[in-house]
């Protein structure tokens, strides 16, 4: 029998002294502040521009509907029924654009790895993607009542089928990419090397410890929260995508971090928007007070933490130029987190 050692959570890896996470569990250091306003670096012209030629709404729209087909077909409803109605529920909600799986398949096709190699994994990162809005989204956890514009899983089915229905989602992802990725496109060491980095993501020291610290509250927790529920679920999907398509450890380093910036980027625009729009009541304030940059720093200096995100996605993706063309989409994700220069048919 083999046994592992895991790191106490809530950090997932030996970090230095000076990182936030460390900061975040050691109550003698000073207050956190937001990252300074970072020195925006001459990015090449490759990454800081995309393509003219190239339409991200058009390769993510196609990209969606090949996925919810796939997504479709890996869940068919069989007995107990209603477990499996719960999760294709959410699995194949309206309005989910599919995040997780498309920067899987650009990253996985950036070094020139097979889009088929990487779609069962793509259709696991959303299956634990949805697994983990149904358990957020309980009572005892967030307590929100829709997503997406429609009613939450727990509204429709119960608590109890709920939790059992996101249950069911995880490990069923890790059996889908074990039992759906070709073997003639992916090494048997590539897939074991992806499902680690799955469970490492969704673990006691990735998300779990993001929704810990999201319940528990304490000093300076919104950095560690917005990190480890937000950054962690992109940094695992640009990271999957690497590994699949033949990456070295540079490499899979530049994605890590592209992933986790954008990841924590997006979040951090939403909260923005929201914050302008002003279409969150004071309840939800409550709920929400130093859960998001916007309620600790004000949208002013949330603004420059998204800028300076924005920046470090980039310039990781520099360090991949050699790639041409292909970094492309990686970085049009960046700028659509940064911009939403367009809109889907339905909203997220």
């Amino acid at each position: 029998m083999i046994t592992t050692t895991v790191p106490p959570p809530p950090m997932a890896t030996p970090l230095p002294s000076t990182t936030l996470a460390h900061r975040l569990l050691d109550p003698t250091t000073t207050p956190l502040s937001p990252p300074r306003r970072l020195s925006l670096t001459r990015s090449s012209p490759l990454t800081s521009t995309p393509s003219a030629s190239f339409d991200l709404r058009t390769y993510w729209s196609t990209l969606i509907t090949q996925i919810d087909r796939k997504l479709d077909e890996a869940i068919p409803v069989s007995y107990p029924d209603k477990i499996y109605e719960a999760m294709r529920y959410s699995v194949l909600a309206k309005g989910a654009k599919r995040a997780p799986p498309v920067m899987c398949v650009a990253a996985c096709e950036l070094f020139g790895g097979d889009r088929g190699a990487a779609f069962p994994t793509a259709c696991a990162l959303e299956m634990v993607h949805a697994a983990s809005l149904i358990h957020d989204d309980l009572p005892c956890m967030d307590d929100d009542p829709s997503r997406r514009g429609q009613p939450a899983n727990h509204i429709v089915y119960g608590e109890d089928m709920a939790i059992l229905a996101g249950d069911a989602l995880f490990p069923l992802g890790f059996r889908h990419i074990v039992s759906q990725t070709p073997p003639k496109l992916v090494p048997e060491e590539r897939i074991l090397r992806v499902i680690g980095e799955i469970a490492r993501a969704v673990g006691s020291t990735g998300m779990a410890a993001g929704q810990f610290v999201d319940l528990e509250g304490g000093p300076n927790a919104v950095d560690f929260v917005q990190e480890k529920k937000f950054g962690e679920l992109a940094q695992c999907s640009a990271v999957c995508g690497g590994i699949l398509g033949g990456a070295d450890d540079d490499e899979i380093q530049r994605l890590r971090s592209y992933g986790k910036a954008v990841g924590v980027l997006y979040q951090v625009v939403d909260d923005i928007l929201e914050a302008k729009a002003g279409i969150e009541n004071k309840i939800e304030d409550t709920k929400r007070k130093g859960k998001s940059y916007v309620s600790v720093y004000g949208v002013d200096k949330a603004m420059e933490v998204a800028e300076d995100l924005r920046a470090q996605a980039k310039r990781e993706l520099d360090g991949l130029e050699k790639y041409g063309e292909k970094v492309v989409p990686l970085c049009s994700f960046v700028d659509y987190a940064a911009d939403r220069g367009f809109t889907f048919a339905e909203s997220s």
